[in-house]
């Protein structure tokens, strides 16, 4: 089975009804108690990366999890600026068990609640 499959995001400020531009996001691969950074991006202006999370020739069947920095987006956005944010940074972990597969991983935000789901 030839890898085809990758990885992305898209992270929408639900409070403002705009795309959360300027959030750092971290991936991290996991393999029992190890926890391994693989890469950091920023959404752009649309909410998204300016490429793929994880593209095809790194893409791979396994654990992983996307680190959202929500805490900081939400005080540039005036939201926040709290000792005690509400919502700081969002560990979201995911299983793909498919290389074929496009996974997307969305983030809907607010300064207190968020959601997720496999997106298309």
């Amino acid at each position: 089975m030839a890898v085809s499959g990758y990885l992305t995001t898209h992270v929408l400020d639900t409070a403002s009804g705009k795309p959360a531009q300027g959030m750092r996001i971290d991936l991290f691969e996991l393999a029992g108690d190890d926890r391994r950074f693989i890469i950091s991006m920023e959404t752009n202006a649309d909410g998204r990366t300016d490429r793929q999370i994880l593209p095809k020739e790194n893409f791979r069947v396994g654990t992983f999890e996307l680190v959202f920095h929500a805490g900081d987006y939400l005080d540039r956005q005036g939201a926040g600026n709290s000792k005690h944010r509400f919502l700081d940074v969002i560990p979201i972990r995911f299983g793909i068990d498919d290389a074929t597969s496009h996974y997307h991983v969305p983030l809907l935000i607010s300064p207190f609640g968020y959601s997720t789901y496999r997106g298309s």
